[in-house]
């Protein structure tokens, strides 16, 4: 039974929409982040990075979620594609998300939300990237089903984890810029896996307050700023 410890931010979510799809027996392990429980020193055994998603596959730990990704599909071997120029493609688009697409949208959230005083730059920098990167992803999805043309892949899982919170991201009406992404959202949404996964919601109760003591706990920074 694989441990998936997780809340129900972007990157926990990508990973239990995988491990449905992927019909993986799996327990979740609630870590309230906004109460600090990833910097408890069980989890940071777990992930020293002190961040979620994390895994426990018998003797096997892996953190970072688009590590864990890549790790189920090697797993199973399913929801990867075949040949070398598509897996090129593959992993090129999965990094794409790794360290653009989700890093910015995270960003964009923190400045435009949660910060208290984030300052005109860096709230229409990442307000501009968040935004560049959705529009880089809308165009490759205009002539093809999925990112990897007609393979729905781990690929789609990574973008299906943030694409839920566009709205929140860029703003309300930020899907009629990105219609081919909404498609793509709208074709996941549609599968038992992604309703499986968003009926974790309803299995432990996170801290929803974002209070002088969760903002503390999330963005250390701002205390030695205070």
């Amino acid at each position: 039974m694989i441990r998936f410890f997780y809340n129900l931010s972007p990157n926990p979510m990508k990973v239990a929409l995988c491990l449905e799809e992927m019909g993986l027996p799996y327990e979740p392990v609630p870590v309230d982040t906004r109460r600090g429980e990833q910097f408890d020193p069980a989890y940071t055994a777990v992930n020293p990075n002190g961040k979620v998603p994390a895994i426990v596959d018998g003797d096997v730990t892996v953190f970072d979620s688009n590590a864990i990704l890549l790790y189920l599909a090697g797993k199973t071997g399913r929801f990867l594609p075949e040949g070398e120029p598509v897996r090129g493609e593959m992993l090129s688009w999965l990094m794409f998300v790794a360290t653009g697409l989700g890093p910015f949208s995270g960003q964009c959230v923190h400045f435009r939300h949660f910060a208290k005083d984030g300052g005109a730059y860096a709230t229409e920098r990442y307000t501009f990237e968040a935004r560049r990167h959705w529009g880089i992803l809308n165009e490759r999805l205009k002539d093809r089903t999925y990112v990897l043309a007609e393979s729905y892949t781990i690929v789609d899982m990574a973008v299906w984890g943030w694409a839920r919170m566009i709205p929140f991201i860029i703003g309300e009406n930020a899907f009629a810029e990105l219609p081919n992404v909404k498609r793509l959202l709208d074709a996941i949404n549609a599968r038992p896996a992604a309703q499986a996964a968003e009926a974790l919601k309803g299995r432990h109760a996170f801290k929803a307050e974002m209070d002088d003591e969760a903002r503390g706990i999330m963005f250390p920074a701002t205390r030695s700023a205070a």
